[in-house]
């Protein structure tokens, strides 16, 4: 049995020690949010933090993590505050989403170390492939959320998780449902 922390619960693995972390993560845990990309530790789409360190977790056998702390993307907060979450949203990086849990934990394991990154320290730091070329936001999104997460900055936050279309047109107008006589 492997035991370690993942979103600040202690977890215990009744798995082969050699299974990759990521999969310990989608099929034991139920955290989707963690995707698999290539397998082989290029896409960065698997990127989770563990212990500070942003880390491809399907390069990570669960047996060699004993005692760590794992945080995933969900992890970050449930209502969508991390600074990152908040930066990402407010910069538009998101396109067809693929990348976005892996990139901003690799943004969020950046920023835990260094608090104003420059443009160079985030495209050293975040080797993650995005295929819809959003780069430009990415670092955009990442000098925001360290300005958000410093107090330089501060961002109306988003429609939380869950939340009905009528009561998120509030918060964000362009979410106001269509009526029924104008739908397309």
């Amino acid at each position: 049995m492997t035991r370690f922390t993942v979103n600040n619960q202690a977890v215990e693995y009744r798995l082969d020690p050699e299974t990759p972390l990521l999969w310990a993560l989608r099929d034991a845990s139920n955290l989707t949010g963690t995707k698999y990309g290539c397998g082989v530790g290029q896409c960065g789409a698997c990127t989770v933090d563990i212990d500070g360190r942003a880390v491809r977790s399907c390069q990570v056998p669960i047996g060699s993590i004993e005692g760590s702390f794992v945080t995933t993307v969900e992890g970050l907060s449930r209502d969508r505050s991390h600074p990152v979450q908040l930066a990402w949203m407010a910069e538009n990086v998101g396109q067809c989403g693929f990348c976005t849990p892996g990139m901003v934990m690799a943004a969020a394991a950046l920023l835990k170390r260094v608090r104003d990154p420059s443009e160079e320290e985030i495209r050293a730091s975040i080797t993650n492939l995005c295929r819809c070329g959003v780069y430009p936001r990415i670092v955009e999104a990442v000098q925001r959320a360290g300005r958000i997460a410093r107090g330089d900055e501060r961002v109306a936050p988003v429609a939380r998780p869950g939340t009905s279309p009528a009561e998120a047109s509030r918060t964000v107008p362009a979410l106001t449902p269509a009526r029924d006589d104008k739908a397309f």
